[in-house]
């Protein structure tokens, strides 16, 4: 049995040392393209096209189901919310545009994550999510009657609640040997490879704070119960605001700069310089251009590191599901859990990719007709 243990462990240090595989799948994305569908059912018409002004309405449709996107996902309600309201707004598309840009509806929204309020109900949710009756009773106890509580109720469970609750829970494992869980040399050592290996930062940090120096058997039980989880959840958080929060700024920079090479294209048509005209039209397509591969690649990049992220957390759900040490037997749903949501995170990135390849190409087809 314990030759089966260290098995899984091993792997997983192989695994945290190359960082696994990387993933190239595809599957539903968060922004996928709708660029070709509009010109070509445009085109199936047979009716005169501006295809600067397709272009447009390509992003703009596209800006529109990539809010719907937010307004569906697994990110903070108050996001979620917000990103209603604007797909209702009847401006229609000058509203999802307006939301958008930097100062907008989804910036100003991003403002109020950091009200006290919104942050201490955040805390007390992950709490109940992250920590189990078994293991930590009084800990998920106080934190649900938070929840149902006044914004009183969830500050003082922040400010002291959750340490009480948390001491109370260590004093009681300590007291029932039936509750203290084994915790072996090896153990410890797996926590100190993800100290310094961990892909997530808040795992790393985690892990690093339950070797610390001084740290004991029961901050090691701790980190497998609930803390390697809790880190896990913080990390997927931080990189689905963080990537949000990106695209948010490429989109609103698309809107504009398409935004002036149609008028540079337009521009050409009566300009007393024709020439002149013409090479300013190209170089505000190839500003469209060049911005759109740029966001593909980071895009790319993005896929890349949630496919990282998804392996990473479905070998750290088997070797739990296979090992007999009760330590590893927490983190088994939520390394499942999590790999899910990294897999989701990396189909999200491949739909993203493929709308700003599809951009650029389109980009740089107008760069080619203005020349003439």
């Amino acid at each position: 049995m314990r030759t089966q243990r260290w098995t899984a462990q091993a792997a997983m240090v192989a695994l945290l040392a190359c960082g696994g595989s990387l993933l190239a799948g595809t599957g539903p994305a968060r922004a996928d393209s709708p660029v070709r569908t509009v010109i070509s059912s445009r085109a199936a018409a047979e009716q005169p096209t501006d295809e600067a002004a397709d272009l447009k309405a390509a992003a703009a449709e596209s800006a529109r189901a990539y809010v719907h996107s937010i307004a569906v996902s697994k990110l903070p309600a108050e996001l979620r919310v917000s990103a209603w309201n604007a797909l209702r707004n009847s401006r229609g598309d000058a509203a999802i545009t307006d939301w958008m840009a930097p100062g907008g509806g989804y910036a100003y929204t991003k403002r109020r994550l950091k009200d006290s309020r919104v942050q201490n109900r955040t805390f007390c949710e992950r709490v109940v999510s992250t920590n189990s009756e078994e293991f930590s009773p009084a800990v998920r106890a106080a934190a649900q009657k938070a929840l149902k509580g006044t914004d009183a109720d969830r500050a003082a469970f922040v400010k002291s609640g959750y340490a009480l609750a948390r001491e109370h829970d260590r004093a009681t494992r300590e007291a029932d040997a039936q509750h203290r869980q084994e915790v072996a040399a090896g153990d410890r050592e797996f926590v100190g490879t993800l100290a310094t290996r961990a892909l997530g930062e808040q795992v790393r940090v985690a892990a690093q704070w339950a070797v610390r120096p001084g740290a004991t058997d029961a901050d090691a039980a701790e980190f497998y119960n609930y803390g390697w989880a809790t880190a896990g959840a913080l990390d997927l958080e931080a990189h689905r605001l963080q990537v949000t929060d990106t695209e948010m700024l490429r989109r609103a920079g698309l809107t504009q700069l398409i935004t002036q090479a149609q008028a540079a294209e337009a521009a050409v048509r009566n300009a007393a310089d024709a020439a002149k005209a013409r090479a300013e039209a190209e170089a505000a397509w190839k500003a469209v251009s060049e911005h759109a591969d740029a966001a593909q690649k980071a895009w790319i990049a993005e896929q890349e590191a949630a496919a990282a992220q998804a392996e990473n957390w479905r070998n750290i759900a088997k070797a739990a599901k296979e090992s007999t040490n009760g330590l590893w037997k927490a983190i088994g749903d939520p390394a499942e859990a999590n790999g899910a949501s990294w897999a989701e995170e990396q189909a999200a990135a491949t739909g993203s990719a493929r709308f700003w390849q599809d951009m650029f190409q389109q980009a740089r087809n107008a760069e080619n007709r203005v020349k003439g």
